[in-house]
């Protein structure tokens, strides 16, 4: 995809900025795809959790919806068996096509969020531009933000998609290997975007092209065959309630 250069960007050592406090949400979704749960806490800790089932190995998983960014075929996500997953069972995007400017993703449909914390597990099979992560502030498939993990560059990046165009905001090196669960985690609260990478700060980056609720999502990149064990998802307070 066509890529612009980077703008604003704390790196490591510089301090995390602003102080970003959890909220009383917490999602935790499976895209392991076996159990998917919702439990929502007020402030007296009062709290219920909803069930959304068992999904069907070599099925989609439910409750997200699919699609592409660019050209090409649609991604292919299925639940499929893994015994290096802590669950046994994971979500994997097994489309193939090399398309050039094409990515898939598959964004969590019940939940649209401003501030908050995500994380996701994933492993990186195979592909030539192997590369995959976390959408964010998701709008339509053509405007959204998107953290991803490189393991052919060795790279973390916070980008934004504008237009179906992509556009990187900030990023730095990091151990991204294939064939190994890493931890990729992003904390956003109004323009601030705090990213952790297998437990360690990495950087914070700033941006307000899209500063209003969106979906969340896993996402990759053109060819790139990855699996995704656990996805993770706390709100945070919004920023005009702070």
């Amino acid at each position: 995809m066509a890529r612009s250069l980077p703008v604003s960007i704390r790196h490591r050592g510089t301090g995390l900025g602003r102080a970003l406090a959890l909220g009383p949400v917490l999602l935790s979704a499976m895209s392991a795809a076996i159990i998917a749960s919702v439990t929502i806490a007020s402030t007296a800790a009062r709290s219920s959790g909803i069930g959304f089932g068992v999904d069907t190995i070599g099925a989609p998983p439910q409750d997200f919806e699919f699609g592409i960014t660019g050209r090409g075929r649609p991604g292919r996500w299925i639940t499929v068996y893994d015994e290096s997953a802590s669950h046994g069972v994971v979500v994997e995007q097994a489309d193939r096509d090399p398309t050039e400017d094409r990515s898939a993703f598959a964004v969590y449909r019940p939940l649209s969020l401003q501030n908050f914390k995500a994380s996701v597990h994933l492993k990186f099979m195979r592909g030539t531009i192997p590369t995959a992560g976390i959408a964010f502030r998701f709008a339509d498939a053509n405007n959204y933000y998107v953290l991803t993990a490189n393991a052919l560059q060795g790279r973390v990046d916070v980008w934004r998609v504008v237009d179906g165009k992509m556009q990187q905001i900030a990023g730095t090196e990091a151990e991204v290997v294939f064939s190994h669960w890493h931890t990729l985690e992003i904390t956003a609260q109004a323009d601030a975007f705090t990213v952790t990478f297998d437990d360690s700060w990495l950087f914070t980056a700033f941006d307000r092209t899209f500063s209003k609720d969106g979906r969340l999502g896993l996402w990759t990149e053109e060819d790139t065959l990855t699996r995704f064990a656990r996805l993770d998802i706390t709100a945070l307070p919004s920023s005009d309630n702070r």
